[in-house]
């Protein structure tokens, strides 16, 4: 029989998913413009965003900020060190086309980790990070603080791709 504590993870990564996969498919719902039925799966997206919180601040997985981004660095590290690698070489072998964002994502999940030493420096220090813009490359997942280059470095998309996160 499963813990309460083994439910809630279990819970916690199915809601998360379910937000995923419901916010991919309202893509393609407005693509076929299909607006209502895109906000459904918008709006129930967020639904499961708010069970995912629940299950994971149950789990007392939430914490202070330096907390937060400590276990932030610690996943990203995980990912591109431990996690990603094995996954490329395998889709690689297989010729599966998984290989490509398996690969964008070692070496996104890099930056992210670099990012959050930044950040938990600042924190630390008793300051916010100074920069006050963040591109996201729509392609690969690539961040960029204050300008974004010309072109990706992890999956060479043109710098007009970037979006600004507000």
């Amino acid at each position: 029989m499963s813990s309460t504590s083994e439910n809630l993870q279990e819970a916690f990564a199915g809601e998360s998913q379910a937000n995923q996969k419901y916010r991919a498919f309202a893509k393609i719902a407005e693509k076929e413009g299909l607006a209502n039925i895109a906000k459904l799966f918008l709006t129930t997206a967020e639904a499961e965003r708010i069970h995912a919180e629940g299950h994971l601040k149950a789990l007392d997985h939430v914490g202070s900020t330096v907390e937060n981004l400590q276990a932030a660095i610690d996943g990203e590290t995980f990912e591109f060190t431990t996690m990603y690698p094995p996954m490329v070489e395998q889709a690689k072998a297989e010729g599966h086309k998984g290989k490509t964002m398996f690969g964008f994502a070692v070496k996104a999940e890099a930056v992210h980790a670099q990012l959050y030493k930044l950040a938990i420096d600042a924190v630390k220090a008793g300051k916010d990070l100074a920069v006050t813009e963040f591109y996201l490359c729509p392609v690969c997942g690539h961040i960029e603080l204050g300008n974004p280059p010309e072109k990706c470095p992890v999956c060479g998309a043109k710098k007009s791709l970037y979006q600004k996160v507000a």
